[in-house]
C-alpha cells in the first residue's frame, strides 16, 4: 500500500499568507501540517512509501523541506511536481491522483490524503477498516451546520455504512454525514480513473472520484473517532493554532 498526499493547491482564500508559500508547510504546534500527517503515516505498517504531489510554483519550498527531513522519517518520501503554476492552470485534486499514478504505476492500494488537514486521531483505524472491507473507503463525520454541509460532500449510508448516495456540495443535503478529504482506494478502483474522466467525473473536488466509485461498486464509510481541522482559511488556521491537540509526540 502507498500513501499519496495532495499538496498542489494554491490556497487563494488565505490571501498573503499563502500567496507565495505552500499551505501544507504552514506550522501548527511547532510542526508543519505535512509533518503531522507523515508522522502518523510513519506508524502504519501497511504503507510502504509516500508520494507528495506538489505544484511547480512551490516545488522549491518542498524540495528544501524534504532535504531537512532526512532523519525524520524511515519510509521513503517522494515529491511529484504536477507542473502547474497557478490556480487557473491547476490539474485539480482528482487529476493529481491520476498524475501520481502515471508516475508510480497502479499496482497497489492507496491511502489518499489532502495535505491541508490535521487530525486528533490516528489513521491506522481507517486503514484497518479498509483492510477488513477490502473495498474502497471514505471517512465521514456528523456535521450539524447546514451551511457547512452545503460546502462539502454529503453521503447517505445503510446500516453497514455502505454508501448509498454521495453528493458534492448539495444545496439540499440529504443527511448530516460529511466527507473529509481522506480516502482508501483499492488498486482495482484506481484503475477506473481513465473511465471516470471519460464519463465526465469532475476533477477539482477530491471526493468526486469516490462518488464515482460509489456509483459503480461498493464504497464504505468509516466514522471519524475524533476531531479534524481543515486549514482552508485564515480564521481556520487561527482556530487550529488554538484548539489542536496532537495525539502524537
Amino acid at each position: 500500500m502507498i500513501g499519496i498526499v495532495l499538496a498542489a493547491g494554491y490556497a487563494t482564500r488565505m490571501g498573503e499568507l499563502t500567496k507565495n508559500f505552500p499551505k501544507p508547510l504552514l506550522k501548527v504546534e511547532g510542526r508543519t501540517v505535512l509533518n503531522w500527517l507523515l508522522a502518523d503515516i510513519e506508524t502504519i505498517p501497511e504503507i510502504e512509501r509516500v508520494y507528495v504531489v506538489c505544484n511547480h510554483k512551490f516545488i522549491g519550498f518542498f524540495n528544501q523541506w524534504l532535504q531537512e527531513q532526512t532523519a525524520a522519517f524511515r519510509k521513503p518520501i517522494h515529491l511529484l511536481d504536477d507542473g502547474s503554476m497557478s490556480k487557473e492552470t491547476r490539474l485539480g485534486a482528482v487529476k493529481d491522483i491520476a498524475f501520481a499514478l502515471e508516475h508510480i504505476g497502479v499496482n497497489q492500494d492507496a491511502l489518499v490524503l489532502a495535505g491541508d488537514n490535521v487530525l486528533e486521531f490516528p489513521l491506522q483505524g481507517f486503514v484497518d477498516f479498509f483492510q477488513a472491507k477490502q473495498r474502497s473507503c471514505i471517512m465521514c463525520y456528523r456535521e450539524p451546520d447546514l451551511e457547512k454541509q452545503r460546502r462539502t460532500g454529503i453521503i447517505t449510508v445503510n446500516k453497514d455504512f455502505r454508501v448509498i448516495s454521495f453528493a458534492e456540495k448539495p444545496q439540499q443535503p440529504p443527511s448530516d454525514l460529511a466527507v473529509p478529504p481522506f480516502y482508501c482506494y483499492t488498486r482495482a478502483d484506481l484503475n477506473l480513473l481513465p473511465q471516470a474522466f471519460a464519463e465526465g467525473c469532475p476533477t477539482d473536488d477530491p471526493g468526486s472520484f469516490a462518488a464515482y466509485i460509489g456509483s459503480k461498486s461498493e464504497l464504505y464509510a468509516w466514522q471519524m473517532p475524533g476531531k479534524r481541522y481543515d486549514i482552508g482559511t485564515i480564521p481556520g488556521y487561527e482556530q487550529v493554532q488554538k484548539l489542536y491537540k496532537p495525539f502524537l509526540k
